[in-house]
Order: C-alpha cells, then sequence, then structure tokens
C-alpha cells in the first residue's frame, strides 16, 4: 500500500470533476441557508453526518471488493433526487476516466464497460482506491472529505468568503470526519458479510430538494 497514492486521489487538482460541482452550497447559498463561516459550518456537518457518511460507506464497501453493481444500486435506492442521481453518475464517469489512465486496472474496465453512462461517483471511488493499493479507511476518508470540502471551497467563490475561514470549518471538522470515516468503514465490512442493507442511509431532504429546485436554474455557477 502507498499512501502517496491517497494524497494523489485526495488532490484538488485530480481530475475528477468535483470542482465543478458544489454538494449543494449553492442552492443553500441562495436559499440563505449559508451566509458566513459559522452557517457554512453547520451545513457542513449536517452533510457529513448524512450524504457524505453514506457516500463514505459505500466507497469503503468498494475498496474491500463488495459487488459494484450492488453498491450502485444501494446508492440509487439512498438518493432519491434524481438531479443528485445524475451528477452522482457524471462524476462517476469523470473519476473513471481519471482513474483509468493514472491506475490501470480490470477491476475498473469491468466497472466501465458495466456502467457506459458512469456508475455511482463514491462506488467509482472505491474502487479506484482498491485499484491504487489502497483500503477501505483510505477511500473512507476521502469520500468524506470531499464531502465537506466541496462545499467549502465552493462557498469561497459563491460569497467571497475568505478562504482562511473555510479551512478553519473543515480543521475544526476533522474530529466528526474521523468518526464518520470509521463508522464507515465498520459498516463496510458489516455489508461483507450481510449484505449492501448494512450500509448507512441517511438523509438530507433539504439537499435533495435543493439539488431539484438547483437543476431548474437556468443560469448555475456549479452543476449541482
Amino acid at each position: 500500500m502507498s499512501r502517496a497514492s491517497l494524497l494523489v486521489l485526495a488532490d484538488g487538482r485530480f481530475p475528477a470533476g468535483g470542482h465543478a460541482h458544489s454538494g449543494g452550497a449553492e442552492a443553500a447559498v441562495k436559499a440563505v441557508r449559508i451566509t458566513d463561516a459559522a452557517s457554512l459550518e453547520e451545513f457542513c456537518r449536517g452533510r457529513l453526518h448524512t450524504g457524505a457518511a453514506v457516500t463514505a460507506a459505500l466507497a469503503a464497501a468498494a475498496a474491500l471488493g463488495v459487488d459494484p453493481a450492488g453498491l450502485d444500486r444501494a446508492a440509487d435506492a439512498r438518493t432519491p433526487s434524481p438531479a443528485l442521481r445524475v451528477a452522482a453518475r457524471k462524476l462517476g464517469r469523470q473519476l473513471m476516466r481519471a482513474a483509468r489512465a493514472t491506475w490501470p486496472h480490470p477491476e475498473l474496465d469491468a466497472l466501465a464497460q458495466r456502467f457506459p453512462k458512469g456508475a455511482h461517483q463514491p462506488v467509482v471511488l472505491g474502487l479506484t482506491a482498491r485499484a491504487a493499493g489502497l483500503g477501505p479507511e483510505d477511500a473512507a476518508y476521502c469520500s468524506a472529505y470531499e464531502g465537506v470540502s466541496g462545499p467549502a471551497t465552493a462557498v469561497v467563490r459563491l460569497l467571497g468568503l475568505d478562504p482562511f475561514d473555510a479551512t478553519a470549518v473543515l480543521a475544526r471538522l476533522a474530529p466528526e470526519l474521523d468518526r464518520v470515516a470509521q463508522d464507515a468503514v465498520d459498516a463496510a465490512r458489516r455489508a461483507m458479510t450481510d449484505g449492501v442493507d448494512a450500509l448507512p442511509a441517511g438523509s438530507a431532504p433539504l439537499l435533495e430538494i435543493g439539488a431539484e429546485v438547483h437543476a431548474g436554474w437556468p443560469v448555475r455557477l456549479f452543476a449541482s
């Protein structure tokens, strides 16, 4: 295992398309639910313990070798918003392109062939971590961190928030991210024997509703 590979995968400059998505922050800013660093922190905390906890477990399970097709169905079932399902598959397709170029692997090839329009992003992320020689903990951390770093970065652009304040939000959330990542790995290990129903299914209705509203905007800074 090379932990340096985790740095490559988690780097915001890795060409996986995440920079084009706000993780729901653009809709939340428009709805005046995010106005400053404090409200950004609350938004990210909520996202961490719901959607990001779910994606972290999916990624960890994929890294462990749980059937990716089953995980993709589980991801679909845990994503009520059609707009978010479309976004997740677009991100999965982009990540797959970057992953196959960076860490060529037969399992990535097989998943790309099975889902030519893209599998859900956390499933591709977990399989990418597996191809890179990383473990479920690495996949869970990477996914959970993406779940909060995306909105934090987006709000810097959307509100002109001081990037130092946005980064401080992520630092304050670090202990909670540790717990979410560990819980995700524990759930993924249970899924190895009990099936995908053992994975978390936390929901965030405002994120789902916001995604549907956001998808109908004629002008958007971010894709989701």
